[in-house]
């Protein structure tokens, strides 16, 4: 796998920045999104990679970015819809606000962004959605989040079918706990990340996983050699729940 051009939403931090500088160094084009200007043009400048504001929660500017990418003649033969945000509180705390922008960032964004994309992707080409084990494994105060997780892996399953004469294949990464900005981003304190990773000690893997873990599934997915797979689900959690 040369010489390819992925897009990678969310790709100023975490597995999206680990997977953006991985496949810029293995000799693939590649272009991040990212909702601030200055996070972006400092994420893109390091990695090596062009960079574009795109807010998952605007359609503006995800509209937007489609007519750039379009206007200069840009062929994607990869989609990563990795951006997503975390808000954890309980049932009862949850506000309407919180609810609402949990769904716009993680459903409904990347829905948006594929179908958006939709005519600049190769045939063939792949997506990988960048989902989380808490689609299948409960954990108190993260309804919202897993709800948001499960419905674009929902709409995945339909359009499989849907794109399937474009060559357009869809497959999913569920990430574990992985150690990323999305914890300090949800409002844990440094003492409580620190517990959250100490207690994944105890896991196979024996230790929290980081955004490097999650890198090589996607690729998988990303290449020739997941031809074949459509709506596969590929777990990296370190051995959480054996």
């Amino acid at each position: 796998m040369k010489g390819k051009t992925f897009l990678i939403t969310g790709g100023t931090a975490g597995i999206g920045r680990a997977l953006a500088e991985h496949l810029v160094q293995s000799g693939h084009q590649v272009i991040i999104t990212g909702r601030d200007q200055a996070r972006v043009d400092t994420a893109a400048q390091a990695i090596g990679c062009a960079g574009y504001v795109a807010d998952s929660a605007s359609s503006a500017h995800i509209k937007q970015l489609a007519a750039t990418l379009k206007r200069d003649n840009i062929q994607l033969d990869g989609l990563v819809l990795n951006a997503g945000i975390f808000y954890p509180e309980s049932m009862l705390t949850t506000t309407e606000e919180a609810f609402d922008l949990t769904m716009d960032i993680n459903t409904k964004g990347p829905w948006l962004t594929l179908q958006q994309l939709h005519p600049i992707l190769s045939n063939p080409s792949s997506v990988v959605f960048v989902s989380s084990i808490v689609v299948n494994k409960a954990f108190a105060n993260s309804a919202v989040y897993s709800a948001s997780k499960a419905a674009f892996e929902a709409i995945a399953r339909v359009a499989n079918l849907e794109f399937a004469p474009q060559g357009i294949r869809i497959n999913s990464v569920r990430p574990g706990v992985t150690a990323t900005e999305i914890q300090s981003k949800a409002g844990m304190t440094t003492e409580q990340q620190q517990a959250l990773f100490t207690s994944l000690d105890s896991t196979p893997l024996g230790r929290v996983l980081t955004p490097d873990d999650q890198i090589g599934a996607i690729e998988f997915l990303l290449s020739n050699q997941s031809l074949a797979m459509r709506n596969a689900v590929l777990e990296v959690n370190g051995g959480y729940g054996l």
